[in-house]
């Protein structure tokens, strides 16, 4: 009993032989453990409408095209106009308040200045 064990270093060798038996004794476990589902498969059916839209009112590829670009057109047009009336703002706004500093009277122009 006075004897006491030393401990073995580990070689590579030793260390991958065993994770290769702990690999190998997972998946045989992994398969015994789980169990194999019986159902099978449903068939699907199809449908009996069609999916597709009436043919009447079908476009062409040329039209949907003309479409998409006149409604960027348009919303491209939207976003300027809309950004020119806020920078107009912006600017009324500034010379307002300036000349509210300096007490003088505000003339207003219609015209945008750059």
């Amino acid at each position: 009993m006075s004897e006491r064990s030393e401990p073995k270093q580990v070689c590579r060798r030793n260390a991958l032989a065993f994770l290769g038996y702990a690999a190998a004794f997972g998946l045989a476990a992994s398969s015994a453990v789980l169990p194999v589902s019986q159902a099978q498969a449903q068939a699907t059916t199809t449908p009996t409408t069609p999916t597709t839209p009436p043919t009447d009112t079908a476009k062409s590829g040329t039209e949907r095209r003309q479409e998409r670009r006149s409604g960027r057109a348009e919303r491209r047009q939207e976003r300027r106009t809309g950004r020119a009336d806020r920078r107009q703002e912006r600017r009324t706004g500034r010379d307002e308040r300036r000349n509210a500093r300096h007490g003088t009277t505000t003339t207003t122009t219609t015209e945008p200045t750059k």
